[in-house]
């Protein structure tokens, strides 16, 4: 530094400039030396910092204390938090590593710290049990309620799957409320049959098929289609 102060300049250089040439000559020189990273440190790919080696965390802003990871865990390097996981097939409980419990017709989850029952299985408590289907129905991917519903065609009732009745002139329909059926075109319902739409005189049937309407410019008048007033 004293030999840097002690360099001539030419006259024709502006003083500011000089100064920023000597801190510039300064810089190159490493603004930490050995003994000023801690141990188990290492200087960092930038600037002039230092970092934890693997295995190691901050212990404020002086030096680096090791991880201490615990049975059924490994390091995850991380800078700050605890530094550790748990192994697949363990979970957190209180700081330790603690296995999990697959009951018989389970599985571990995709994050590994918990367990689900198989299809066909509802999770009570610690065990799966098996889903009672009945005759006529199916599993569904439902996780809640009863786990099944009926096949096409039939109707739960009281834990069972019941064929439903369609009347003359009707048929199944993919409603999920109601009767499930419906009737045809033409036919409207009437109970639990499907009876012919009358049809009167300058009237056809509307979209549904299932009622009818005026034809323009008739109007609807006592169930039948009369003339607009002239």
């Amino acid at each position: 530094m004293l030999e840097l102060a002690r360099m001539s300049f030419p006259r024709r250089w502006p003083v500011g400039f000089a100064f920023v040439l000597m801190a510039a000559l300064v810089g190159v020189q490493p603004a930490w030396s050995a003994g000023t990273i801690p141990e188990n440190a290492r200087a960092t790919n930038y600037g002039s910092g230092w970092e934890c080696k693997p295995g190691y965390q901050r212990a404020g802003s002086t030096g680096c204390v090791a991880v201490v990871v615990p049975e059924n865990a490994f390091p995850t390097n991380d800078t700050y938090g605890r530094g550790w996981d748990c192994a697949r097939g363990h979970r957190l409980v209180e700081g330790a590593c603690i296995g999990v419990q697959v009951p018989e017709n389970a599985f571990l989850t995709a994050a590994g710290d918990g367990w689900e029952c198989e299809r066909g299985y509802r999770q009570t408590s610690k065990a799966c049990i098996a889903i009672n289907v009945p005759g006529n129905a199916f599993l569904t991917d439902v996780v809640y309620g009863s786990g099944w519903s009926c096949d096409r065609g039939y109707l739960a009732r009281d834990g069972a799957c019941h064929a439903i009745k369609v009347p003359k002139n009707g048929y199944l329909s993919s409603s999920s409320y109601g009767a499930r059926w419906e009737c045809a075109r033409g036919y409207r319902e009437s109970g639990d049959d499907c009876v012919s739409v009358v049809v009167p005189a300058n009237a056809h049937l509307d979209h549904s098929g299932n009622a009818w309407e005026c034809n323009k410019p008739y109007r609807r008048q006592e169930g039948g289609c009369v003339s607009p007033k002239p």
